[in-house]
């Protein structure tokens, strides 16, 4: 039995433990990622990658690389008893809000094997065919059991230990943390299939129908290619595991007029909701799938899941870095257990409203819901509010214990408003080349912020005012701290070094804040 050492070992390669082995190694913190499977997935699961997930990735000079691997789909579409209700177009209504105004396609195994590709260039190999059997933890770290496919075991010494192992996570199993929730009694089928119709035009389009089954379809391409995921009106648990896409071919897609040619993969699954009790259990700590799984209402399940891991990854870096005390990391789990919670809510009434046989669901979706989007489509606030919430960009940290100030309409804890061409030649998002605290100052810099910002090796960003700042909220000459997830921690309308300092020196234990609640931004 060998002993190896590392900072963080990440127990789980799919995108959430990948982008928390980039994020960490990006930060210069050791890592192992191991996985119990022989590579990344063959089947293309998730699909969307949602417009903060690309902000995000933007600080690893990763967002181009996604794009050119995805399909950005340029509109949303509703159908209903066979006609079609309503689009919405999403670059030119959204082009204010984010770089990155849509939904990006881009599959799960394509997006696996990119991740992969990555963590080699920065030197990390994904050790496959290795099984965590096994761990303790106590005050100096965690050590953790592993075997792999010959047998082999060793004994892993790490400071921490991250669950991205999934639904089945071993992690959660070990540490006997509850995960409260419950399975539909209904189940998916997907298919992944080549056709002909109006809604294989390259953009996403929803059908609900009381006598009709329910159907999504997620193009894969601009034409004639796409996902088809839905649910049978007939779809009794013995039909599960006998289906095939000839049951299916009839109701929705035959109404939808989608003429397939052939049928690239097909599956059906059963659909759960379930909540990790918590997130963090000393050194450990649970990340994706392994702390919280939900319908795939709104395409927010692996977009969660990397949120959880950039969350946790700059944490982990200052804590290992000792830049902060380890109490910054109970942060985590206050900040991502809520947000998965109100997700699980939200998703759940989702996946009600679109497969409920009660009368009142199929009067809401056949009637009450086609004859309001047209109306919807046509008011910019409504859809502005509803793809901010799609698109994870309305996600805020409010009340939590790294939040302070206001100035503006922009609070601590909000997401840092997105501004085209801040400086006349890059938006204020263009990375800053490491992933590191920074402070915004929009108009003009006060000579004394300048001076603490240089003595505190805190990067300083001066942007020109324009009107889009207003648009945002920003207030002028005010100075926002910014984490390096590229959230706001401090407002300060004066630009007050000292409240900085402050605020850096007591975060996260001794900063007076409400108890935590995440709300969505209006």
């Amino acid at each position: 039995m060998q002993s190896s050492d590392t900072e963080v070992l990440i127990c789980g390669a799919g995108p959430t433990g990948m982008v928390l082995a980039l994020w960490l190694t990006k930060q210069n913190i050791r890592v192992r990622i191991i996985d119990k499977n022989s590579g990344p997935g063959s089947t293309s699961r998730a699909l969307a990658v949602q417009a903060r997930t690309l902000e995000l990735y933007r600080q690893l000079d990763l967002a181009d690389t996604a794009l050119a691997n995805g399909y950005q789909a340029p509109g949303f579409n509703f159908w209903s008893k066979g006609s079609h209700r309503g689009r919405i177009g999403f670059s030119k209504k959204f082009s204010d809000l984010t770089a990155y105004p849509y939904i990006l396609i881009l599959p799960q195994d394509r997006h696996e094997r990119m991740l992969a590709e990555l963590l080699e260039k920065l030197g990390v190999h994904i050790e496959r065919h290795t099984e965590l059997t096994g761990f303790e933890q106590d005050e100096s770290g965690v050590r953790a059991n592993l075997r792999d496919a010959n047998g082999n075991e060793e004994v892993c010494c790490a400071q921490y230990l991250a669950g991205c192992d999934g639904a089945h996570s071993i992690v959660r199993k070990t540490l006997g943390i509850d995960f409260a929730g419950g399975t539909y009694s209904r189940f998916f089928y997907v298919a992944d299939v080549e056709a002909e119709g109006p809604p294989m035009n390259g953009e996403v389009h929803i059908n609900l129908d009381s006598s009709a089954d329910f159907l999504a379809i997620f193009p894969l391409a601009a034409q004639g290619k796409a996902r088809l995921v839905g649910t049978l009106i007939d779809d009794r648990p013995d039909r599960m595991n006998t289906l095939t896409f000839d049951d299916i071919s009839e109701n929705a897609i035959d109404k939808l007029k989608i003429e397939v040619r052939k049928v690239d993969w097909f599956s059906t699954y059963k659909v759960h909701h379930r909540v990790a009790e918590r997130f963090r259990d000393g050194r450990i700590f649970l990340l994706g799938d392994a702390g919280h799984i939900h319908s795939p209402a709104g395409g927010q399940g692996m977009n969660t899941g990397i949120g959880d891991a950039i969350n946790l990854a700059w944490k982990l870096a200052e804590v290992i870095g000792k830049r902060a005390e380890p109490d910054l990391l109970d942060s985590y789990e206050i900040e991502r257990g809520s947000f998965a919670r109100r997700l699980v809510s939200t998703t759940d009434r989702l996946f009600t409203l679109a497969t409920s046989t009660k009368l009142q669901a199929k009067i809401m979706r056949t009637r009450i819901v086609p004859a309001a989007f047209p109306l919807a489509a046509r008011m910019p606030a409504a859809l502005r509010f509803n793809f901010r919430i799609i698109s994870q960009l309305s996600l805020q940290y409010r009340n939590g214990p790294l939040s302070s100030g206001k100035a503006g309409r922009i609070h601590g804890g909000d997401r840092l408003p997105w501004i085209p061409n801040a400086d006349g030649e890059n938006d204020n998002f263009a990375p800053a080349g490491t992933i590191e605290w920074q402070v915004h100052v929009y108009g003009e810099v006060r000579p004394a912020l300048k001076e603490w910002c240089d003595s505190n090796d805190i990067t300083l960003r001066c942007f020109v005012w324009n009107d889009a700042c207003e648009r945002a909220g920003i207030a002028r000459d005010a100075a926002y701290l910014i984490r390096p997830d590229m959230y706001v921690a401090m407002a300060d309308p004066d630009g007050d070094p000292e409240q900085m300092g402050r605020f850096l020196l007591k975060a996260p234990s001794d900063l007076d804040s409400q108890p935590y609640q995440e709300n969505i931004v209006d």
